[in-house]
């Protein structure tokens, strides 16, 4: 089989699908199909992502499975990072700003009589003189 082409060979824009064919059965399905950003990237850029993949990522793998300097390596990273960048860009669509909510109003100050009785009530639970629900019955009291 040959691989899918993604740029028409007459204007050079991008080609979409519009048939599926199952190849055991011979379904089709027509309509309007995007396809996915990996699949936009010219060839020789599908193959360095594969073989970026396999090597995990290691661009020193890359540099000695395609026989080339390690900054041609980074330079075609970096391209193919361009390109996914700009198709992830194209097919976002703007954000909206976000509403602007009115400021929560002050909490009041807290006393130091509450803290000191919301942390003796809590050691008290520590020590296990009291019960979960008597300490939240003490704190509710508060």
């Amino acid at each position: 089989m040959y691989p899918v082409p993604t740029e028409c060979p007459v204007c050079h824009d991008d080609l979409h699908v519009s048939q599926l064919v199952c190849r055991t059965c011979g379904a089709e399905i027509r309509g309007h199909f995007e396809m996915d950003r990996l699949s936009r990237l010219m060839p020789e850029q599908r193959y360095f992502v594969e073989v970026f993949l396999l090597c995990e990522g290691k661009l020193n793998c890359v540099q000695d499975e395609l026989g080339i300097s390690y900054p041609t390596v980074r330079n075609r990273l970096d391209e193919i990072i361009r390109a996914l960048k700009r198709e992830r860009d194209a097919a976002t669509p703007p954000a909206t700003p976000p509403i602007p909510h009115p400021p929560a109003p002050p909490m009041p100050p807290a006393r130091a009589v509450d803290v000191a009785q919301h942390q003796e009530i809590l050691d008290r639970l520590a020590r296990q003189e009291i019960s979960l629900e008597e300490a939240l019955q003490l704190l509710e009291k508060i």
